[in-house]
């Protein structure tokens, strides 16, 4: 990541950028506003090669450059209003099915019962509204995703990465992608990869073209502190 930040010369402009190193099986990265970068110690075991992880690296570092996340924030602060309808709305409903469970559930005369299942109703209807929105939120739109992957496979190509390496992440994920249309039983952990991004199809070609269109020739692919990473994951 420093690699990438120093030589690209993002350090200081506008953000100091901070990596960490994330102990979860999950395979995932991802990046918050101000210049914090996670990587997953899954996405590590699951990467081959330096110039693979540079990439992934040089997407979050995207994000953080386009200001993905600070549109997000700002598009929330103008729905807020909007938010809260919605989860009045699913507070309503909510309240309506607790009611008519309720009235299913309790005895005849018993008010505080059906009161209190409507409660529960409402507050699951409320809340479940504001986690769909949230999850909305925290999902970049497919233009950025493929955006991110554009100013990665450049910041990494500047770093001295191989440009026939760069993309090669993407490759696995449109495999696993595959996999899991066909029924394979991918495990939550890839899953979890693909949740918020664009099909990898479209990745996997973008990174190929951009593979063809440089004029570089062989970089680093692989180094010895990338083999002792992958020791200690």
């Amino acid at each position: 990541g420093n690699k990438i930040v120093s030589t690209n010369n993002l350090d200081g402009k506008p953000y100091r950028y901070n990596f960490t190193l994330v102990n979860s099986k999950q395979v995932n990265a991802f990046a918050l506003p101000a210049g914090e970068v996670f990587v997953t110690s899954g996405l590590v075991r699951a990467t081959a090669s330096e110039a693979e992880l540079a990439g992934v690296v040089g997407h979050e570092i995207g994000h953080i450059q386009a200001r993905h996340a600070a549109e997000r924030i700002s598009q929330q602060k103008k729905d807020k209003t909007k938010n809260m309808l919605f989860a009045a709305g699913g507070a309503l409903l909510g309240g309506a099915a607790g009611y008519m469970l309720g009235k299913k559930l309790c005895s005849k005369n018993d008010r505080e019962c059906l009161r209190r299942v409507s409660l529960y109703g409402a507050a699951a209807g409320g809340a479940g509204t504001l986690l769909i929105q949230k999850f909305a939120f925290m999902a970049n739109s497919r233009e950025d995703e493929m955006e991110a992957d554009r100013i990665g496979f450049k910041t990494a190509l500047r770093a001295g990465y191989d440009k026939d390496k760069i993309g090669l992440f993407y490759n696995k994920l449109l495999k696993m992608e595959q996999r899991h249309k066909k029924g394979s039983g991918i495990t939550s952990a890839f899953a979890d990869a693909m949740s918020t991004h664009p099909p990898s199809a479209e990745r996997v070609r973008q990174m190929q073209t951009m593979a063809r269109q440089a004029t570089s020739g062989r970089g680093i692919v692989t180094t010895k502190d990338f083999s002792r990473l992958k020791k200690m994951v």
